[in-house]
């Protein structure tokens, strides 16, 4: 298997004002080819330090991808580094210059041409990489059958040029085995008895084949990655395998395909037919966006509010102000009358509601940072429950509630 080194290059990233997410993307699609990513290092903009970490990535992988650093300017340090490090020269290159002119005629940008003239110059050695999303080019440079790729560091114009260029590239380059990976998620059993439940089969697995697990918030997404040249052979063992698993962990799994728990809700909603709304206080949106970050989420998901303000559940929702006197606006009655309210309002078959103290400090009854009241109202029935998250930040707060909330929606539509 082709080992890979992936180099992010930028101050921003150090800094912590910019998160990485290049390096998620791009080691997922060279797992998907059978490229193992086997070090990541994030560096300063800096001549030195790109040409000292070059010089590590070669030592130890077969192919090394950098983001970031390519700017419009003269000074380009990161384009200096890769020049020098391959003993090369920067030089214009005339097809880079005229694509670049071309996608700037597209834009109506012809006035700052000039100013970007200087991403047509490359090292003389690069194969270049045109960036039909963006001002600044991949080049691809080799040495001792070792290729070098650095990108830009804008994550929209990442994502095409590893799409489209560069993974059709080395499938053609190298000759890369099959990479085919199954998800079975299981819910209510703790990692480390599920692991003991499944030691034996795991034991059994074939050369070919491994397993991860993959725990996300209260559910534990058991990743089978099968390896080999043929694809079709693949498929067929890793069913084999999942349908020996099965029987272990039966009244524990939620899916065996989608890997996402929203893409898992998607199918069962689709195939059922249901339709679905939200009424958020703490997670403020993240449970409606969760929904319908799914493709086709329109079919089933019609509509979502953040009755932030006491008053607006009142209001909208036609909560009780008496409920609200005598058990506080974080409360199990509060959420019941907000899932109710929801159904009513927008007549889906399902609805959900969220109440609670997302921090930093108290809610503003005196309930304690991390409490979270949630119910699920599928047609006439329904069920509330508590959370106490103390030890998490308001947004992994809203993230890890609104996983919680759906894994649990999941949990009752498939046992429904």
């Amino acid at each position: 298997m082709e080992k890979a080194v992936l180099i992010t290059i930028g101050d921003e990233i150090l800094s912590g004002n910019t998160v990485d997410t290049n390096s998620n993307f791009i080691a997922t699609e060279l797992k998907n080819i059978g490229i193992q990513v086997i070090q990541i290092f994030t560096i300063s903009d800096e001549i030195g330090t790109i040409k000292k970490t070059l010089k590590a990535a070669f030592e130890i992988g077969d192919l090394i991808i950098t983001t970031g650093g390519l700017g419009p300017t003269r000074d380009d340090k990161t384009k200096k580094a890769l020049a020098e490090y391959f003993n090369d020269e920067i030089a214009l290159d005339e097809v880079t210059f005229n694509h670049l002119k071309k996608y700037m005629e597209r834009r109506g940008r012809t006035d700052i041409l000039e100013r970007n003239r200087e991403q047509a110059f490359v090292p003389t050695k690069s194969v270049v990489f045109q960036n039909h999303f963006g001002t600044a080019p991949c080049m691809m440079m080799e040495q001792d059958g070792k290729l070098c790729f650095s990108l830009p560091g804008v994550p929209y114009e990442v994502k095409p040029l590893i799409r489209d260029q560069i993974v059709p590239y080395l499938k053609e380059k190298f000759n890369l085995y099959y990479i085919y990976t199954r998800i079975v998620s299981v819910v209510g059993i703790p990692e480390s008895i599920l692991a003991d439940t499944i030691e034996d089969w795991e034991l059994a697995l074939p050369e070919n084949l491994s397993l991860s697990y993959l725990p996300v918030g209260t559910r534990v997404k058991l990743r089978l990655t099968a390896s080999g040249d043929d694809e079709s052979a693949l498929k067929k063992q890793a069913e084999e395998e999942i349908q020996k698993l099965l029987p272990l962990v039966k009244d524990h799994v939620i899916a065996v395909t989608e890997d996402k728990i929203e893409k898992i809700l998607a199918e069962i909603l689709m195939e059922r037919n249901l339709t679905i709304s939200t009424a958020e206080s703490c997670t403020g949106g993240e449970l409606a966006k969760m929904i319908t970050s799914t493709a086709g989420s329109s079919k089933y998901f019609i509509a979502g509010i953040i009755p932030y303000a006491t008053e607006k559940k009142i209001e909208i929702l036609k909560v009780s102000q008496e409920t609200v006197d005598e058990f506080t606006v974080v409360s199990e009655q509060v959420a019941s009358e907000m899932a109710k309210g929801c159904q009513r309002l927008f007549d889906t078959d399902i609805s959900i509601s969220t109440t609670g103290v997302a921090g930093p400090g108290k809610g503003e009854d005196g309930n304690e940072v991390g409490t979270v009241f949630y119910s699920i109202r599928i047609k006439d029935q329904q069920v509330t429950s508590k959370l106490y998250m103390p030890h998490l930040d308001r947004l992994d707060f809203m993230n890890f509630v609104s996983q919680k909330i759906i894994q649990d929606l999941v949990g009752l539509l498939i046992n429904r």
